[in-house]
């Protein structure tokens, strides 16, 4: 049996069984019904989170709030009937941090002070419960969020047939979204570059990144050299590349870490910016209305985290064209002037798609 559906049934019953979750925390029905979303029990990775839609057999009658004194959360609305529930994987590749959960809400608390005064209503998700992986104790347990359902669908089933004017509109809507996120100033409490959590008091605090279980880190230099050593660490373990010895590579990569790496970050004069990265900004991550064009939701904070501004670029718009990956090779001359342009700015007038690439 695939990894990811071995413990099915048992996630349901952890959800929805009689002593489950939705009934224990917030005594919902018997009789309401959960539903996996986009998943398949084939899929050959391991899910960093199921996901669940929630449908009560009848709306509200009045407000919920069995959680609202948890950090960020608030009563579940009277007349609500869906709403949806993550619940974290244990046994995920990627993401091992003990303070996943938490670090997933702080960003969340975050975007929607951020977005909430421009967007009406609200794109981030109202969060109505969560526990983390890790009890008070410092023991293992099974962590959750309950937050609200977003009206939309994913933009990603939509984009590839809009009209030109059409995507104009929602990169537009994207771009305010971004900029809503960047400009947000960050409580004093955030000191340093990477993941975030809560302290006793429940304000957000500093914190491991969840996606490489390091850091916090004093500057965005130290964030990535991390990475770096965590890749070049990584190699010595593969039986192909064999830590990259042979030729003099390694050498070259360790004296890059040690002294091209400061000497590129002192060309960055706004290297001790810090902004709310999303980390995974991508059309399925978008919600929208396809009657108004509107969007309505910005889902999957999973990957969140605190860096510098210009790291956004390095993880999302898979698929919205904005993403920064390889440099390309010599012959993809269209691609290489893009590159050069997203860095450097648009010449005005736009080239043409098939102008010679000399020079760039």
């Amino acid at each position: 049996m695939n990894h990811n559906h071995s413990d099915y049934q048992a996630r349901l019953d952890f959800i929805n069984g009689n002593h489950g979750l939705l009934k224990r925390t917030f005594g919902l029905p018997a009789n309401t019904l959960v539903e996996p979303i986009a998943y398949d029990p084939e899929c050959p990775f391991k899910y960093n989170n199921f996901v669940y839609r929630v449908s009560l057999p009848s709306p509200l009658d009045k407000e919920n709030g069995a959680c609202q004194n948890k950090p960020g959360c608030v009563a579940i609305p009277s007349g609500t009937s869906g709403l949806i529930l993550r619940r974290t994987n244990s046994d995920a590749t990627s993401m091992g941090a003990a303070n996943r959960v938490e670090n997933e809400v702080a960003m969340m608390t975050l975007a929607a002070a951020a977005l909430d005064p421009n967007f009406e209503p609200n794109v981030v998700p109202r969060l109505y419960g969560w526990a983390g992986t890790t009890s008070r104790k410092g023991e293992p347990q099974q962590g959750w969020i309950l937050q609200e359902l977003m009206t939309g669908v994913p933009l990603d089933e939509k984009l590839d047939d809009m009209e030109l004017e059409e995507k104009k509109e929602i990169f537009a809507q994207i771009a305010k979204l971004l900029k809503g996120l960047q400009d947000l100033p960050l409580p004093a409490s955030i000191t340093k570059f990477g993941g975030l959590t809560f302290d006793n008091e429940n304000n957000i605090i500093s914190a491991p990144m969840t996606t490489t279980s390091t850091g916090p880190w004093p500057s965005y230099e130290a964030a990535f050299e991390t990475r770096l050593k965590q890749a070049l660490k990584k190699t010595d373990q593969n039986s192909y590349i064999r830590g990259w010895h042979e030729n003099g590579v390694r050498d070259r990569l360790e004296a890059f870490i040690e002294r091209g790496l400061p000497e590129s970050f002192k060309q960055l004069e706004s290297r001790d910016d810090k902004a709310i990265i999303h980390a995974d900004l991508t059309p399925n991550n978008l919600l929208f209305d396809i009657s108004s064009g509107r969007i309505t939701g910005l889902i999957d904070f999973d990957f969140s985290c605190v860096l510098h501004p210009s790291y956004e670029f390095l993880c999302s718009f898979s698929g919205l064209g904005g993403k920064f990956g390889g440099w390309p090779g010599t012959d993809a001359c269209e691609e290489r002037a893009l590159k050069e342009a997203k860095l450097h700015g648009f010449p005005d007038p736009l080239p043409d798609d098939q102008q010679d690439c000399e020079g760039v």
